[in-house]
């Protein structure tokens, strides 16, 4: 794993996450806050989970190291997620740039949510923030059926590979 593997992977990361909030934003306000059956209350605690997870790794890397999930209804609506998570992106990037090569296979003593001292390589940290989001665009995308909404388009990552091929 390189530096420029991992700027790939945030690449993808943060393409996709634009094509399911794209999705999402079509919702009404009833429909994104509307108790839904699944791992969190609702579409907006299922979003803000990404954002707030996302924003956990965050802050181990930057040594806040008793930083807690943030509380779900911080963000009344997609929009407040949407920005938090665009200035926050701008946050992980500048950090990854910032380390440099250096950075990737640097080691962080960090607590488990579960308060279990551990340690993981950078690169392996990244990786999982982004496969930990595809796990939830996935029921994103089932939560969005089961509102009566259209499914975002694909989030495959040979899709992004594909759409990013033809921009260049």
């Amino acid at each position: 794993m390189n530096l420029t593997d991992l700027n790939t992977w945030l690449d993808y990361h943060y393409w996709a996450r634009d094509v399911v909030l794209d999705a999402v934003e079509l919702l009404t306000p009833d429909q994104f806050t509307r108790p839904v059956e699944s791992s969190f209350k609702s579409m907006r605690d299922t979003v803000a989970h990404m954002y707030g997870a996302e924003w956990l790794w965050y802050c181990r890397w930057t040594g806040n190291l008793g930083a807690s999930m943030p509380k779900y209804d911080t963000w009344p609506d997609l929009i407040s997620i949407r920005k938090a998570w665009l200035d926050h992106q701008v946050k992980v990037r500048t950090l990854v740039t910032d380390e440099g090569e250096a950075g990737v296979s640097r080691v962080y003593h960090y607590k488990s949510l579960a308060g279990q001292p551990t340690s993981s390589q950078f690169w392996e940290m990244l990786v999982h923030v982004v496969n930990h989001g595809s796990y939830h665009r996935g029921q994103v995308t089932t939560l969005l059926r089961q509102l009566g909404a259209a499914p975002p388009k694909s989030t495959d990552m040979i899709t992004f590979f594909r759409t990013r091929a033809q921009v260049v």
